[in-house]
């Protein structure tokens, strides 16, 4: 039986525009831009700022074990220190349910919300930050339990004891195709009736950018975001906000003898990997049944946290086979919004105020995790953004002379924290920092064992030639050190200097578990 499903990329896209009135008339004859926000908080025009980010945090505690919650820690020190959180997505796990906003997120990130002495008291779908905590969509925030297993899980008790390690995360509902993210963070005004929604937009979208009026993020009052992809300005630099569930699609295979074998590999996979979880589902049973697993007690709470990342695992492998045996008819990737990017990101080189561009969202196309280096959706984000910034680069011309498109790209999916950076990659998307900050509450994840180099073998070029397109300088994810498996969890705190051009000082904030004791520590900062 299938356990997670993934909305296909049209349905996402509908769902969404219809939950914040896309192109509303009364938008529209507004003059309203549902893709920006101005973050009213007074310090926005400072040159010289601080942020935090983090991602794929998403997950409630076992025992006495919630690395989330010690990330969140590491985080207060610094909350007056910095001007906004970024959220690179995966805000809930496992199927982005509203079941689970209350103790995986609510609960942990409490200091951050009006009213998080009482997080018990807060609906997920009426959060108010005092911090502008600014999230984008991960995979899992739009994942989705089948109606049969629902159907099993609430009637059928044997199902349930066999499907037991699912309980730590899964329940009776999933994400309704991304409506519990949209109801938690964005500005939902499908169920305003039209005089509410008249009064709505003369309240909030009062803040005015060169793209005409918007809304105004006011932290402490009102702080929805506009869209499932948004911009902001800051200190001087754009910051741009993607959702790259739905430019992930995998290039078709080619109607080959050679396409045909590798789809056959596919297959093969799948299957082994089917039976892989099979053996995994067997332990789960046997502890539901004869060992009675209780995630009350350390040792047994962490082998519910491994079976759980494991299986966690296996579903994401299924997913990218699926999408790239799928891939011959799906359709096409989402190119509104990278053609959104696009506009923006010319109108932003030719805005002589915009000193730099920061771009986040959840897929990382650059990374040396194991199990997302060479994943097709990794390649399939690489490849979209690689056409935009091409599509950017032809018409800015000699404008961005020796610089990048964008001065930084930020990312989570990766369960690490890593620092690389693009080499020429003979594209638009040479020399260009990339931090992935995906690290913040899931089960780390290794380091591929294949080094630090990321080569790339470009098939659309005659004789296919491979090259180098990355390096990655920094790596911190699960390690074995003298025989002890050793978990670090991370979140990152970025200065912004003041100047010409763009530099960050990158702060790593880290806290690790050895066996049952926590250990925080902060790397030395880089300069990027």
């Amino acid at each position: 039986m299938k356990l997670i499903s993934d909305p296909p990329i049209p349905v996402k896209i509908q769902k969404m525009k219809e939950r914040v009135r896309w192109m509303h008339p009364s938008f529209v004859q507004r003059g309203i831009d549902q893709t920006s926000i101005v973050i009213d908080d007074r310090r926005q025009d400072n040159p010289e700022f601080s942020f935090m980010v983090l991602g794929d945090s998403g997950t409630k505690s076992h025992s006495r074990h919630h690395p989330q919650r010690k990330v969140a820690e590491l985080m207060l020190p610094h909350r007056d220190d910095c001007s906004f959180v970024l959220h690179t997505g995966d805000v809930i796990y496992v199927v982005g349910s509203q079941e689970y906003y209350s103790t995986n997120f609510i609960e942990p990130y409490r200091e951050f919300l009006v009213g998080g002495d009482n997080p018990k008291g807060i609906p997920y779908d009426r959060m108010v930050f005092n911090l502008p905590f600014l999230p984008v969509l991960g995979n899992h925030d739009y994942y989705d339990v089948p109606l049969m297993y629902r159907l099993f899980t609430g009637t059928t008790s044997s199902l349930r004891r066999l499907f037991r390690y699912k309980d730590i995360e899964i329940g009776w509902h999933g994400s309704y195709q991304g409506n519990a993210y949209a109801r938690a963070f964005m500005d939902y005004t499908a169920a305003m009736s039209p005089p509410q929604l008249e009064r709505h937009l003369d309240r909030h979208y009062t803040a005015k950018t060169d793209t005409g009026r918007c809304l105004r993020y006011e932290p402490g009052q009102f702080t929805r975001l506009p869209n499932r992809y948004y911009t902001f300005r800051y200190g001087g630099i754009d910051f741009f906000a993607l959702d790259s569930n739905t430019f992930n699609t995998p290039s078709p295979l080619p109607a080959t003898q050679e396409g045909e074998i590798y789809r056959q590999e596919l297959r093969k996979r799948r299957h082994e990997i089917d039976r892989e979880e099979l053996q995994i589902l067997k332990i789960c049973d046997a502890y539901g049944g004869k060992l009675r697993l209780n995630p009350d007690k350390p040792s047994e709470a962490e082998q519910l946290d491994e079976l759980s990342a494991k299986l966690d695992q296996i579903n994401e492998i299924k997913i990218d086979i699926e999408k790239q045996l799928a891939s011959h008819k799906m359709p096409a990737n989402d190119f509104e919004q990278l053609e959104w990017l696009r506009s923006r990101l010319i109108e932003s080189w030719n805005t002589s105020e915009v000193r730099g561009r920061v771009i986040f969202f959840h897929h990382p196309p650059y990374v040396t995790e194991a199990t997302k280096w060479n994943q097709a959706q990794t390649l399939a984000v690489r490849h979209s953004l690689r056409w935009v910034f091409e599509q950017v680069a032809e018409t800015l011309g000699s404008l961005i002379k020796e610089r990048p498109i964008v001065d930084l790209i930020l990312n989570g999916h990766a369960h690490c924290l890593e620092h690389l950076c693009t080499t020429d990659t003979g594209f638009a998307d040479s020399h260009i920092n990339c931090i992935i900050s995906g690290g913040s509450g899931h089960r780390p994840r290794y380091q591929r064992r294949g080094g630090t180099e990321l080569m790339e073998t470009f098939a659309e070029i005659p004789g296919k030639p491979t090259r180098k397109v990355a390096d990655s300088m920094l790596f911190v994810g699960r390690h074995d050190y003298n025989f002890q498996n050793r978990l670090p969890y991370s979140c990152v705190r970025i200065d912004v200097l003041d100047g010409r051009p763009l530099k960050f000082i990158i702060r790593p904030l880290i806290t690790e578990r050895v066996k049952e004791e926590w250990y925080n520590s902060e790397l030395e900062p880089f300069v990027i």
